[in-house]
């Protein structure tokens, strides 16, 4: 759980804390470009993925600032841990109690998911955000996964110039070795967590597929999975178009059914698929919570404020009982006035005005 949290040059904030005093919610208020999401992408950086928007680092810096960016947290437990980004670099650097760390090493301080608009056309959209949006979820409960799945991109990149510079078979035996068992780790862990998730999720249930995960679910062994995908990596090795075309972990999809209304949930109403959403992020927190004693962070950008009251109410109890400290973004404060054990930060032209903590 974060207790403090300094934005530096971030976005149109020039310098922004908040302290959080121990309450589980954070509600975050303000109008439009006030800065609230920022806040929120802020917190995601943490995590170390590339943050809840995906922007290039220039962009995130301030306009008119030094050119760089930091934010740096201090956790629950004490851990000091931030992430940066010089101007001139070509990507972030992490700390953790002011030693240099890799920003994979971040995931196992801070497990977090999040939830903004983009998310609402979640199950319509493509297999690649599907992929993006599961692995995050995957890599809260299995610290390493992020980096296998970074490890596992390079690989393929790796095959794809090796393919097209006319390298030789044993070069090319050694990368698809390993490719295959980053594959394997990386579908074994989607696999994993699924089973997992559906422990804790209500009116829904979640599967993977694709071709290693196939292998892996028809009951093959780890090291019998790795020889089967290398044999279909060596059957193809043509580029067609001056592209590789290839099935496997990277190309993978996560499928969501509704068995209250017995239809994938790509065929529900749209408001049946926010609920899905909020179902599945509740099973999440409820899962890390009890299988690693950590509380999550759970990142609700307008995804709760949109909500009714009685609705509101329900999600922050269930999120109360999961032990997750939530991060939310909202117009009115008003809106948030039964969300209990809350602070409010009141956000204004990239300034943190005050925070208030609630009464309940």
């Amino acid at each position: 759980m974060i207790e403090t949290i300094t934005l530096t040059d971030f976005r149109n904030h020039r310098t922004a804390r908040i302290t959080t005093r121990g309450h589980r919610n954070v509600i975050i208020t303000g109008p439009n470009g006030a800065g609230k999401t920022a806040v929120l992408e802020a917190v995601s950086m943490l995590s170390g993925d590339r943050g809840m928007r995906g922007a290039p680092w220039g962009e995130i810096a301030r306009f008119g600032g030094s050119g760089g960016f930091s934010v740096f947290a201090v956790l629950s437990d004490d851990t000091e841990i931030s992430v940066y980004f010089n101007a001139g670099d070509t990507n972030r650097r992490a700390r953790v109690d002011g030693d240099a760390a890799t920003l994979s090493e971040l995931a196992a301080h801070l497990r977090m998911v999040w939830l903004t608009p983009r998310e609402d056309r979640l199950f319509v959209d493509s297999a690649a955000d599907r992929r993006a949006f599961f692995d995050r979820l995957v890599a809260s409960f299995d610290s390493a996964h992020s980096g296998r799945v970074q490890r596992l991109g390079k690989l393929l990149s790796e095959r794809a110039f090796a393919l097209k510079s006319g390298r030789d078979a044993h070069w090319l035996d050694a990368i698809d070795a390993q490719i295959a068992a980053t594959s394997v780790a990386v579908a074994d862990a989607r696999i994993k967590y699924a089973g997992e998730l559906n422990y804790f999720l209500n009116g829904a249930a979640v599967s993977v597929a694709g071709i290693v995960e196939k292998m892996l679910l028809s009951g093959a062994p780890a090291a019998a999975a790795e020889r089967e995908y290398m044999e279909y990596l060596g059957n193809n090795r043509e580029l067609v178009g001056d592209k590789m075309v290839l099935d496997g972990a990277h190309k993978s999809d996560f499928g969501v059914f509704n068995t209250a209304l017995g239809l994938p949930a790509n065929l529900t109403s749209t408001g049946q698929q926010k609920t899905a959403l909020l179902n599945i992020i509740l099973a999440h927190a409820k899962l890390i919570h009890t299988k690693t004693g950590a509380r999550p962070l759970i990142l609700l950008d307008e995804a709760a404020a949109h909500l009714d009251a009685a609705a509101r109410a329900n999600l922050f109890a269930e999120l109360g009982r999961a032990d997750a400290q939530v991060w939310a973004t909202g117009l009115d404060m008003n809106v948030f006035s039964d969300v209990p054990d809350a602070a409010f930060v009141a956000c204004a032209d990239g300034e943190i005005n005050n925070i208030l903590a609630s009464e309940n």
